[in-house]
């Protein structure tokens, strides 16, 4: 299958749970969408390119130089690229689970969901940050 095609289901898969998870962020079905089902088929994408292509690829993990030449060959730029969705969209739903547990309005959320789709951490950095003000906790047993 043509690396392109890959990608772009992928973003799409990725992009539909993000728009699920705004829309419709109560929902059973969206939250099994967007908590299990999507991400656990980004990974599995991401499990098959890691396993047909890490092996042989050039470079690796111990210096920024190794990471630019691993990520060099565009198969394992895609698996990077994957990887990104799935956590991103696994940690937006467990955003929206959390949130809703602490009753944090929804419209607060949004700009959550955008940022950690968008920028991932910062998103999650705002989420806690939010999270923090509103339970006046930091641990994430707080409610």
């Amino acid at each position: 299958m043509p690396l392109d095609t890959v990608f772009s289901f992928a973003s799409f898969i990725a992009m539909f749970g993000w728009i699920l998870l705004v829309v419709l962020p109560g929902d059973a079905r969206v939250k099994l969408l967007t908590g299990v089902i999507i991400p656990s088929t980004l990974s599995a994408i991401y499990l098959v390119f890691i396993f047909l292509h890490f092996a042989d690829a050039p470079g690796g993990f111990s210096s920024l130089a190794e990471v630019r030449m691993l990520f060099s060959r565009d198969e394992l730029l895609l698996a990077g690229w994957v990887h990104y969705l799935a956590f991103d969209l696994f940690i937006g739903a467990w955003e929206s689970r959390d949130s809703q547990r602490l009753q944090i309005p929804r419209l607060v959320m949004i700009p959550c969901y955008v940022m950690t789709f968008m920028l991932g951490p910062i998103g999650l950095l705002f989420y806690f940050a939010i999270r923090t003000a509103k339970t006046k906790a930091l641990d994430l047993e707080a409610a």
